[in-house]
């Protein structure tokens, strides 16, 4: 941690500790054995062949459930990385626990959910999973101020892709299933939105800065997933997560309103410019994903069937 990033973790410590507060008083308790609906599972034979055909559903569904798992089991290299940004003591260390001691209970619960109803084959998953952990691949924020937006941005994406996911699913376990797992992802959402709030106030042009790369530089986070370019291209095409809604309900909200990117005061002019470079990259996306939207969906009517949404693009 170099003399910048020290500087702005040391004077956000207070802040850290109050959201942790605000977070602990919010979160309440949950047990994953209790929302897997153990009745409908049976075992599995040794070599036994998985049926899509017991539990049928779109693909781009399908492929959404593998890569949220997946992205959930890769929490160890994320804990490693934000230990790492903010620190092992203090208000920082006992939230980056706290936080990894709930997320811990994502991989738990979509995993049982989807080992009982057979949704996933179990063998290729397993093979995915050593294959995601082997390589322990996540993006690695060249700040604090970056792993700051990043994480706030990505946690916000990720409880989309939840929850989109389980409005999809067909089963109400499943919906609830992944419906509790949005709802931890939110309140981690708000407290990394408001700790960015917090360094804007400390020191806006680095920050300002850091928004920039990273609205720049986005990805879900699935580096290291096998074939994830082709299962984000069907769950954009599902509507679970595409450049539009990361436009609408992630940048526009969040970046330009919330974090009130706009109005801010006092920056240095290099500052000004990654603000004007934000902003024109901002509406570049939102017009990327219209132009995805109506490009399949005129797809979809050449070929006689419905849009899987309106929503188009891969972020």
């Amino acid at each position: 941690m170099d003399g910048v990033d020290l500087r702005l973790v040391t004077e956000l410590a207070p802040t850290v500790e109050r959201l942790y507060e605000r977070h602990s008083s919010s979160a309440k308790e949950w047990f994953p054995h209790e929302i897997v609906p153990w009745s409908r599972g049976r075992d599995f034979e040794p070599g036994e062949a998985w049926e899509p055909e017991a539990y049928p559903v779109a693909p781009g569904v399908r492929s959404s459930l593998f890569v949220n798992l997946l992205t959930e089991d890769n929490l160890p290299y994320y804990f490693r990385t934000i230990e790492a940004m903010f620190g092992d003591d203090g208000p920082w260390g006992a939230w980056a626990r706290r936080w990894t001691a709930e997320e811990g209970r994502h991989s738990i619960v979509i995993r049982d959910y989807l080992t009982v109803t057979r949704a996933l084959d179990p063998v290729g998953l397993e093979r995915a999973r050593m294959h995601q952990v082997s390589h322990g691949q996540v993006p690695r924020p060249e700040t604090a101020a970056d792993g700051m937006v990043y994480v706030a941005l990505q946690e916000l994406a990720t409880r989309i892709a939840h929850r989109n996911t389980g409005k999809l699913l067909e089963d109400r376990a499943g919906y609830e299933v992944m419906a509790r797992v949005a709802t931890d992802e939110n309140l981690h959402f708000l407290f990394y939105r408001d700790l960015v709030t917090a360094a804007l106030e400390v020191d806006p042009s680095p920050v300002v800065a850091a928004i920039e790369r990273q609205v720049h530089d986005f990805e879900m986070p699935g580096t290291g997933i096998p074939d994830f370019g082709d299962h984000a291209m069907a769950i954009a095409k599902a509507g679970i997560y595409d450049l539009r809604i990361h436009h609408e309900h992630i940048l526009v909200p969040v970046v330009l309103r919330h974090w009130a990117l706009e109005s801010l005061e006092g920056l240095t002019p290099d500052a000004e410019i990654s603000r004007d470079r934000v902003v024109t990259r901002i509406e570049r996306i939102g017009r990327a994903g219209r132009r995805m939207a109506e490009r399949w969906a005129e797809q979809a009517a050449r070929a006689g069937e419905e849009p899987d949404s309106d929503l188009a693009g891969v972020a």
